[in-house]
């Protein structure tokens, strides 16, 4: 049965309105103090894999596929419940868009950081970063730490933000909730180290395939968007491409980093050439 154009959208409808609702509530209200449903879902999987551990890709894909499932069968089953009732189930996307993103708090913690190095208030960018990203803030210079700002802010907008929406759009609740387990996965267990070498494996491969539509088009809207913000550049295409050389582990976030990384290299430069037109012309 093929469905017209207006039924269509009769039944798409819901989704949408939930998904800029979600993204109003997040702006608006940031994430819940208490009881995030992803930090109980985190403690949940570190429950699990206390239990089911093993140096082994196969328990490894076993505990992936657990812990995805758990979270994506309950949201299946409410996605279900609410078809064919567009104010309930606008409402149910719009909670599961203000759980899964986090674009308030992203920017947030960035701008923290950001005032912080304007200062030159190093012990104090020192402490904001690990709210943003797991390198040890400690070993870092200046430069060093608006580097790892930089290049949080660019992995979790595709994280956070993009890629969430994009999975909502294509899947409704399950797309959401399913995505985020997914990420959440890969950013517990999915880094390389002795432990996660072989357990983390399926985790962090599945998040590659879940990203790899939501890195471009996050690295689309940065090329697209930095013109208003740090002026166009005629390499921003060399930018992109770059990381995926420099980070084989994470092709995706490359794409996404290398972005940002040239738009914050190439800024400084232009508002120094605007510091000095302002001087000439004092």
């Amino acid at each position: 049965m093929v469905l017209s154009h207006n039924e269509l959208m009769s039944k798409r409808w819901p989704v949408a309105a939930g998904l800029a609702a979600g993204v109003a509530l997040d702006a608006l209200l940031g994430d819940p103090r208490r009881g995030h449903p992803v930090a109980a879902f985190g403690r949940a999987a570190a429950a699990l894999e206390a239990r089911d551990y093993a140096d082994s890709r196969r328990r490894g894909a076993a505990h992936a596929a657990a812990c995805v499932l758990a979270v994506a069968g309950p949201a299946v089953a409410l996605h279900r419940r609410t078809r064919g009732r567009p104010p309930w189930q606008a409402a149910a996307v719009a909670t599961a868009v203000w759980a899964v993103t986090g674009a308030r708090s992203l920017h947030h913690e960035a701008e923290r950081a950001c005032s912080s190095l304007l200062r030159r208030d190093l012990a104090a960018a020192r402490a904001v970063l690990p709210s943003l990203c797991g390198r040890d803030p400690a070993t870092l210079d200046a430069a060093g730490l608006a580097r790892a700002v930089v290049e949080s802010v660019a992995e979790n907008t595709s994280d956070a933000v993009v890629a969430p929406l994009l999975w909502g759009a294509v899947a409704g609740i399950p797309g959401l909730a399913a995505y985020r387990a997914v990420n959440t996965l890969d950013a517990m267990v999915g880094h390389r180290s002795a432990r996660y070498e072989r357990f983390g494996w399926a985790s962090a491969r599945l998040d590659d395939v879940a990203n790899w539509i939501p890195a471009r088009v996050t690295a689309a809207l940065t090329a697209a968007c930095a013109p208003l913000v740090a002026g166009a550049s005629p390499v921003a295409g060399a930018e992109t491409r770059a990381p995926r050389r420099r980070t084989p582990s994470e092709p995706e976030r490359g794409l996404v980093r290398g972005r940002l990384r040239g738009r914050a290299r190439r800024a400084p430069r232009r508002d120094e050439r605007l510091r000095r037109r302002g001087r000439g012309t004092s």
